[in-house]
Order: structure tokens, then sequence, then C-alpha cells
């Protein structure tokens, strides 16, 4: 399975190093990203970006929008709709301070990296069209930290549509890399009448797949992901559509996983949630049962 493939040795010795205290694991930065995805032939369809090759952590992987929690994702007074931060935390396994932030990162990550904005003038509306020029301006400003969530809100009267969000799982960079994000990955349906734009000055290419045919061309090594991306392509994919997979977001609570380094034979490889687990299992067995 792509992404799942044995480690050198030299992975495990440089685990152990930090496992033992030998070593001092980088402090991990918190991040959100969001699994976009919309209605599809084939079921649900998620929406990837590839890494710039260039990029310090993650080049030439196709990733899903996100990134880091800015400070000001912190201030208290952005204007909100759906659930309250406190069952957020909840959800999230957090305090309501960081829930609050993780929210407002996940919705400002999304629009600096694919246009796509989860916010309306109410808490029953949502933005139908962000492609005009003043949207680009604000989006730009925004990506350059020269404006905050909550002042380009309140400049155009919108509150975050948090109910637009559903939380899915939560993924923490193993020891041993040198760059490390303790991630909480959202997932959220396309607004109807908003279209995604190449904007992300992080990707080179951007597109829109089948879940299904997502986790097929990362098999295939057509596209290139880490664990996590793959493992939560592969989880959507058992789902008939966008609906069902915000459906099942609902009854999620989200438990940080740290991948560490475990002997497979003779080779090495990453451990993974139980829940991957048995979606990989079933995978394989598909697999085996169409090749008889």
């Amino acid at each position: 399975m792509a992404g799942l493939v044995g480690l050198p040795k030299e992975f495990a010795d440089a685990a152990a190093e930090f496992a033992d205290g030998t070593k001092v694991p980088a402090e991990p930065r918190d991040a959100a990203t969001v699994v976009l995805v919309r209605p599809g032939s084939d079921g649900p369809e998620l929406y990837l970006l590839r890494r710039q090759i260039s990029m310090e952590f993650a080049g030439g992987m196709c990733v899903f929008p996100g990134g880091g929690v800015d400070p000001r994702d912190f201030d208290h007074t952005v204007a909100w709709a759906g659930p309250s931060p406190a069952e957020w935390a909840e959800r999230l396994g957090t305090d309501e301070a960081q829930a609050r932030a993780l929210v407002a990162a996940a919705v400002r990550e999304t629009f600096e990296e694919s246009g796509v904005l989860l916010a309306g003038e109410s808490a029953d509306s949502v933005i139908a069209d962000t492609t005009g020029e003043d949207w680009e301006a604000d989006r730009v400003a925004l990506e350059a930290r020269e404006l905050s969530m909550t002042d380009f809100l309140n400049q155009r009267g919108l509150v975050l549509r948090t109910d637009l969000l559903g939380a899915w799982a939560g993924w923490l960079t193993p020891i041993f890399e040198p760059k490390r994000y303790r991630t909480w990955f959202f997932v959220a349906e396309l607004p109807e009448g908003q279209k995604t734009r190449d904007v992300s000055t992080e990707s080179d290419h951007v597109v829109w797949l089948p879940a299904i045919r997502a986790v097929e061309q990362a098999e295939e090594r057509e596209i290139l992901m880490l664990p996590p991306t793959y493992i939560t392509s592969l989880d959507v994919a058992q789902y008939a559509d966008p609906a069902a997979v915000i459906a099942a977001a609902s009854e999620r609570r989200i438990e940080m996983f740290c991948p560490a380094v475990e002997p497979e034979g003779e080779q090495f490889t990453l451990t993974r949630p139980p829940q991957a687990d048995a979606l990989l299992e079933a995978r394989a067995k598909n697999a085996r049962w169409g090749q008889a």
C-alpha cells in the first residue's frame, strides 16, 4: 500500500535514539487540514494539491488544503455560527481556546489554498461565489498575514459556518522527523455554487479525484501520499456520498495518533491506528478476491 512500505533500518535506529532519550524530538506545531468532498459518479470526490517539490515538508506529496495554526486564529471575538467552541473542544480533544483556533485555521487555510470559504452572512446561509478580484485580494492578504480572519469576516459581514465542518482524525508526525505537526483532519462538502481555484503558492498542481481513484493512484505510485492522506482517502472512499461522510464525522471524537516504528519481517514499518488496520485488511482482502 502506498505510504505504507517498509522503512530502512536507519529509521528504526533514529526512532530508538528519540525513544530512549538520546535525542530530543522536535516540538510539533498545531495544524488543521480539511478534506473537501463533492458528489461524484464513483462516490465522494476529494480535492488534492500536489506540494511543490522544493517544499521542506512533504515536497511532491498530494495533500488536502491546510496548514499551521496562526496566533490570530485564537481570537475569541471571531464571528461564529454552529457548534460552540466548547462542543468543538469535546470533539477535537482540546480545550476551548485551542478548539476555536483549530476551527478558524481550518476555514482560513481552506480559503487560502482553494478559494473555498465556509462562511455566510448568517447561521443558515453560505457564500455562493468567491471568484471576484476583491475576494482574491482578501485571500492574498490573509495568506500574507496582512489580514486576520476576524477582520476579514467583520469587513464582509460574515460568520464562520463551523457547522459545515466535521471532525475526522488526528495525526502527529513521528518523533524522528525534524519537522513535526500535530494535525487535526476535518471534512467539509464543497458549498453549492462555489468553485475551487488553483491558488496555493505551495502547490504546483490541483485535482478533484474520486476517493477510491486517489487510493488506486497512490497504490500504483501515480501520485505520492503520506500515510495519513492515503488512509484518510481510503476511509472516505467507504462512504456513498458527501452527506454520508459528514454524517459519519458527527459521531467522531479525535484521538491524536503518532506512528511508531515497528519490525515487519526483515524490515520496519510505521504503526497505524486500529481503524486504519481494519480498512487496510479489507482493502487487501478485496484485492486478493479480485485476483482469484
